[in-house]
């Protein structure tokens, strides 16, 4: 699986597939205030973006590669 979960942080790392969606899902409807540390993150099914886009936890950490980072910006960051 490619998203760890601890306390209040879901860590994404590598590749976060369609598998991870469902357990993403319910982690964060049990949480107030969950946070999401993208950052090791390099390929993230639109599952889990739409989960992210639906559950809105703030990002701590955004992935180093530029180009799904604007991806997930465009997505996650309130106009």
């Amino acid at each position: 699986m490619g998203i760890e979960f601890k306390k209040n942080l879901v860590v994404f790392h590598d590749v976060a597939s369609v598998e991870d969606a469902e357990v993403l899902l319910e982690w964060l409807q049990g949480k107030t205030g969950a946070k999401a540390d993208l950052s090791a993150c390099t390929h993230l099914h639109c599952a889990n973006l739409q989960v992210l886009m639906a559950a809105k936890p703030s990002i701590q950490a955004w992935p180093a590669d530029a180009p799904l980072r604007a991806w997930l910006e465009s997505a996650l960051v309130a106009v």
